[in-house]
């Protein structure tokens, strides 16, 4: 199974307000231009995030944004959908590690990864292997931070950038796999 993160962050890092809140990200739509998240969501087969990620998701109005792509939930207690939401959402509930084996059981290709926690915790894992990650040219000060704490150094290799006038860049990482500190 390969693993993607695809996440917007602020320059300081940040992928949301301390209360969640999202003010800070360009609106899609409002110039046209969607930063290739429909060319990347053709390329993966679920999308897999937290608890705390889908009930914001949830806010964003009445449509369900994925249509009928595969969306798993994982979260420690079972999740209760909205009747707007479609079948192809399914959560896993449990500790990390029986949700992890559930989700493997699935048997998806490509994964991607949504979330704060949960990018945290498959980074934990050692189970990421790309980072898509756009950077939106403005400083929020605080907020949830994209990674958090680290055993070990994960080392990356830049495979791709792209910017856009608006002055958002995105970066494409693929992970080094065993690869150690420079001398």
């Amino acid at each position: 199974m390969k693993a993607t993160v695809y996440m917007a962050a602020s320059l300081d890092g940040f992928i949301a307000r301390e209360n969640g809140d999202l003010d800070w990200l360009p609106q899609f739509g409002a110039n046209d231009e969607d930063y290739g998240y429909h060319e990347f969501m053709d390329t993966v087969d679920a999308l897999i995030m937290g608890r705390a990620t889908f009930e914001k998701v949830l806010t964003f109005g009445d449509t369900w944004p994925y249509g009928d792509k595969p969306v798993v939930v994982l979260s420690s207690n079972p999740v209760s959908f909205p009747a707007h939401v479609p079948a192809s959402v399914q959560n896993l509930s449990g500790p990390f590690d029986e949700t992890l084996q559930g989700l493997l059981q699935l048997g998806y290709g490509h994964i991607y990864l949504d979330g704060g926690k949960t990018v945290q915790r498959f980074l934990e894992a050692g189970m990421v292997d790309r980072y898509i990650i756009t950077v939106i040219p403005v400083l929020i000060g605080t907020g949830i931070p994209l990674f958090g704490p680290l055993e070990e150094d994960v080392h990356l290799e830049l495979a791709a950038t792209k910017s856009w006038p608006s002055g958002i860049a995105q970066y494409t990482y693929e992970v080094a796999r065993g690869a150690t500190a420079p001398d």
